[in-house]
């Protein structure tokens, strides 16, 4: 059997040495499709595969159909919305994303985030520390444990909401756990992204909810672009100088966050959560060692579309 790593934007070497030795020891065969600059390459390199790992790489009905054998998709990292799950799912392919791995990394990034943005983004004036400020997080996954953990090594008073985590599990890490959004939000000082983006939360952050926070507001996302109504945050920021906004997805609107709030807005050029060395290679070798478990024993644990 075939499994291909096609990434436009590669892992690096040695997350690419330690996914071919658990791929190889299995007895599969492993190709690789890097830096990649056209589809036709990867709808080309897909027609033999029996397995996909990618990384952001779009995987929709054209590359399905084009891969006839194809069994088995690993998006290693934790989102997968640059896959189709309900056209896998007809083409009768499995899909799964690799949870956990990059979590630490995100959680390190948006603590940096909020370093930079009370220290008004090192201009030299005087700002504030991070120790005694409530923290909202917006999500209690795994990236938003970690930022909870790190949370407590700065004295940070912690709140989450999450609608599908056990309040108990919140309790137990120390967390204060708040029966909604507008709780959260009207709570905290600082509010942590940790939403994906569905139905149910894209343009969900908007100027109501937004508007809650008490003065000098931080919202930090490193979640998805999808769930900010940048229209309804362009206008927030406008009404109330107060607010700050630090991102690591850049905005649709980019250019005119940066050009009315200097001073209250940040975006990453690129999203850069994951993007660390440890991380990269946790999740390459995740997904080759989640594709070698399907393959041999069926193992479908993390497994994110409908059979």
């Amino acid at each position: 059997m075939k499994v291909l790593v096609a990434t436009e934007k590669p892992f690096a070497k040695v997350a690419v040495d330690g996914i071919r030795s658990d791929i190889e020891a299995a007895g599969y065969e492993l190709a690789l499709l890097e830096k990649y600059t056209e589809k036709s390459q990867l709808l080309d390199a897909v027609k033999d595969a029996d397995a996909l790992i990618i990384r952001s790489d779009i995987i929709d009905e054209e590359v399905l159909n084009a891969a006839g054998q194809l069994k088995i998709v690993v998006r290693a990292g934790a989102g997968y919305d640059n896959v189709s799950l309900e056209a896998a799912t007809a083409h009768h392919v499995c899909v799964m994303n690799t949870p956990g791995q990059n979590s630490n990394a995100v959680a390190e990034l948006a603590f940096g985030f909020m370093v930079m943005a009370v220290r008004n983004f090192y201009d030299g004036k005087s700002g504030t520390e991070l120790k005694g400020k409530k923290l909202g997080i917006h999500a209690y996954g795994n990236v938003g444990r970690n930022v909870a953990r790190i949370a407590k090594g700065f004295g940070m008073d912690i709140y989450a909401y999450d609608a599908y985590c056990p309040k108990e599990a919140m309790e137990a890490d120390g967390v204060k756990p708040v029966d909604s959004p507008e709780v959260l939000y009207s709570t905290c000082d600082i509010v942590s992204l940790h939403i994906p983006a569905t139905a149910e939360t894209k343009n969900s952050i908007n100027y109501d909810l937004v508007n809650l926070m008490p003065k000098n507001g931080l919202l930090v996302n490193t979640a998805r672009k999808e769930v900010i109504n940048e229209a309804d945050l362009l206008r927030l920021m406008n009404d109330r100088a107060d607010l700050k906004y630090i991102t690591d997805i850049m905005p649709v609107h980019h250019d005119e966050f940066a050009d009315h709030f200097p001073g209250r807005y940040f975006s990453t050029p690129k999203k850069m959560g994951a993007q660390t060395a440890e991380a990269n290679i946790n999740a390459g070798i995740a997904a080759a060692r989640q594709i070698v478990g399907f393959l041999k024993d069926g193992c479908e644990k993390y497994r994110v579309n409908k059979k």
